[in-house]
């Protein structure tokens, strides 16, 4: 199991982003959805918190919020007591201690990316994390025409449907996924999901 924690940054000077954020996690990851045991909900402050069983949607979910902007997440993997509450800040168990340690590791950071993992199996944990931090440097480095055209194609278009929306040719469609390096991020989600798992 898996669980999310995820700490607003700066809400001193930014006022509350929870509920803006909670209306987006409602949709990225509606209660009951695929993937979702315990749907996103503040538990103190400026701090939501969810619980996951699907280490594909944790990854995409952190990459979500880390391209948001202005919010730190840790990553808990390892066992939750049951039966599940119906809130998170109910919950209990070693997924839920893993997170907190991870969200407070996270806010520490020096590194670009402010997510951390931490799990029942170490290694695997920090592995995850070397792998995440990977992908969302990479993603915090692409190009407003760069997301234009990722975000088009993950979302089923053909790159001479993106070329003709966008008012460009196909090359250049394939020219800015290259220099985005999608096709190595799509490849690098698995990887993360893998040792997400096998971190728990």
């Amino acid at each position: 199991m898996f669980v999310m924690t995820v700490d607003q940054q700066g809400s001193r000077t930014r006022g509350d982003a929870v509920p803006a954020l909670l209306d987006r996690l409602a949709v990225w990851a509606a209660p009951g959805s695929p993937g979702v045991r315990i749907g996103f909900d503040r538990t103190v402050g400026d701090e939501v918190q969810g619980v996951l069983d699907d280490a594909d949607v944790v990854v995409r979910l952190t990459l979500d919020l880390l391209r948001l902007g202005g919010w730190t997440v840790g990553i808990g993997a390892g066992a939750v007591d049951e039966p599940l509450p119906a809130a998170a800040r109910a919950g209990s168990g070693p997924a839920f201690v893993h997170a907190r340690r991870a969200v407070e590791r996270a806010k520490t950071r020096t590194r670009p990316a402010a997510v951390a993992v931490e799990g029942e199996t170490a290694d695997r944990a920090e592995l995850c994390e070397g792998v995440l931090t990977l992908v969302a440097s990479v993603r915090a480095r692409r190009t407003d025409a760069g997301w234009a055209v990722v975000d088009a194609v993950e979302d089923g278009a053909t790159q001479d449907a993106v070329a003709e929306r966008l008012g460009i040719t196909q090359q250049a469609v394939s020219q800015r996924l290259r220099t985005a390096l999608w096709a190595e991020e799509r490849d690098a989600r698995p990887a993360a999901a893998r040792l997400l798992e096998e971190a728990v």
